[in-house]
């Protein structure tokens, strides 16, 4: 694809790029001295050829899943159902605040604020030891909820924007056409909407992977509650840390070049 001077564009390293590079592999060299200084002074053991039986182990010829990549699954599996709801829950709430109705616009406000006001391991706590006994909700989806009602209420302000920033004369141009409202968002307004939205509700979704760590607190054996138990059967702290924090990095890495790939493929502008 050419642009305007008429060359072909494409990724063209600069010396910006260059530098930043050049500032990011020196952090990196900086934290490694430090780590390795310190495991020095602490006289601290590395055993990194121990981590890998933790992802698989060979059994009668067969690869067994060991206990990190068991974890992963669950975190995959409560990050998935969680965003899925997250963007209902949202979608729904950023309609009642552009409502007309005055007792919906209350409900979406109340929500909003008690959910944005309270730290998400005091909601997880509440839905898990009082709501959860009352109408039978199991660990899984009491997680689920938790994680779904709180990223939901910030999906819904960046919905909500998305939304109100599409032109007045597009809801008119629908009108003209004679369509419902539902029929204005669905065919109109949230297609344009959501192009606009996308890269801060990607943020939003690589919070929600790494907030799913929080349901270890009511022992749900996801990744990070994996790791927990590793540790306190072999001490090896630092190497299993590093080790969740490395897949964690890499989900959140992936989930990103996803959406850019989405971003270019819908040619979208930021």
């Amino acid at each position: 694809m050419a642009d305007n001077t008429g060359t072909r564009a494409g990724f063209k390293p600069t010396r910006q790029t260059l530098s930043d590079s050049l500032k990011f592999l020196a952090v990196v060299a900086v934290l490694v001295w430090l780590i390795a200084r310190g495991s020095q002074q602490l006289g601290y053991n590395w055993q990194w050829y121990q981590i890998p039986r933790y992802f698989f182990v060979l059994q009668e010829g067969r690869l067994i899943a060991g206990p990190l990549i068991t974890g992963l699954l669950v975190t995959l599996q409560i990050t998935a159902v969680s965003l899925v709801l997250a963007f209902g829950i949202g979608l729904l709430t950023a309609f009642f605040r552009l409502s007309d109705s005055l007792m919906a616009r209350f409900v979406a406000r109340t929500y909003l604020e008690i959910v944005r006001n309270t730290p998400l391991l005091v909601q997880l706590f509440f839905i898990y030891f009082v709501l959860a006994p009352i109408v039978g909700l199991g660990r899984f989806t009491s997680a689920v909820l938790a994680l779904s009602l709180f990223e939901g209420a910030y999906a819904s302000e960046i919905l909500r924007a998305g939304i109100v920033s599409i032109q007045r004369g597009q809801w008119e141009a629908a009108r003209s056409l004679g369509l419902k409202t539902l029929y204005c968002y669905r065919l109109v307004i949230l297609p344009q909407a959501l192009r606009r939205v996308l890269p801060p509700l990607t943020s939003q979704a690589i919070s929600l992977v790494k907030d799913s760590a929080l349901v270890s607190t009511i022992a749900i054996y996801d990744l990070t509650m994996q790791g927990q138990a590793i540790i306190s059967e072999t001490f090896m702290v630092f190497e299993v840390w590093f080790v969740v924090a490395a897949v964690y990095l890499i989900i959140t890495i992936a989930l990103s070049a996803v959406v850019n790939f989405m971003e270019a493929r819908l040619q979208i502008r930021t």
